[in-house]
């Protein structure tokens, strides 16, 4: 009998432990993320929105995403297209030419802003490599707490930025991110997702933009800092006049 008892309690453990739920990786993470805030609409659906007083258009054409901002700049309209790695300037719908320099910074600024409003869907980008650091609680609330970095070849100019993001452990939804850059004297930021709403299934939010009040603090310990309130609110980060066709 005691064979037995011992023979039957080996096999429930071995049974348990088949159908104990493996960890979630971060990719898999990332995936349920793009699924819920909107996943194949970003591919085939094109969408426009208003941010500090310039238009932005997102749109497939012929399989490839195409980022442009329109704005108006003494009364001359100005049309930024970024098509891949290339770049186009049009002035009153006139190309115009543009010095490399100039055309590598106004590309970058397009895709910025782009970037952050299209979320998470960039993250599965091919330049893009992500690491679980585990759990972490903001407000209370637990959160999937992933960090980015990008590979040199096709990861921009600012390859070297290190982002994190906060994915919720229940919606899958990105609440928080943060990042370092190095240009311009360097930095830190986190935002605070707010405002979310769905456009004919796509997800959008704005965002309050924060800075570390001592910028040469850990980047990893952001989230707790902000936690504590150690942050300083830079502004806030609003998109309006959303179109999703």
């Amino acid at each position: 009998m005691k064979y037995l008892f011992t023979a039957i309690t080996v096999i429930f453990f071995l049974a348990c432990k088949e159908k104990a739920p493996q960890p979630l990786t971060a990719q898999e993470i990332v995936d349920k993320s793009i699924e819920v805030s909107g996943g194949v609409l970003y591919k085939d659906h094109s969408s426009a929105f208003t941010f500090r007083d310039k238009t932005y258009h997102s749109r497939n054409e012929n399989g490839k995403i195409v980022l442009d901002r329109v704005f108006d700049l003494d009364s001359v309209i100005i049309r930024d297209v970024k098509n891949g790695n290339d770049f186009e300037r049009y002035m009153n719908d006139s190309l115009v030419t543009v010095p490399d320099s100039m055309a590598v910074r106004y590309a970058n600024s397009v895709n910025s802003v782009h970037y952050f409003a299209r979320l998470p869907y960039g993250l599965n980008d091919g330049a893009v490599n992500k690491e679980l650091l585990g759990k972490e609680s903001i407000g209370g609330k637990e959160y999937y707490k992933i960090k980015v970095t990008f590979d040199q070849q096709g990861g921009g100019d600012d390859f070297d930025d290190t982002y994190l993001y906060w994915f919720d452990i229940e919606t899958f939804k990105p609440n928080y991110l943060a990042y370092d850059f190095h240009v311009n004297g360097g930095g830190q930021r986190f935002r605070k997702a707010y405002n979310e709403r769905y456009i004919k299934g796509i997800r959008f939010v704005d965002y309050e933009n924060y800075k570390a009040k001592n910028e040469n603090s850990d980047i990893l310990e952001i989230g707790h800092l902000f936690d504590k309130g150690e942050l300083e609110l830079l502004s806030k980060i609003e998109l309006t006049n959303i179109q999703v066709d």
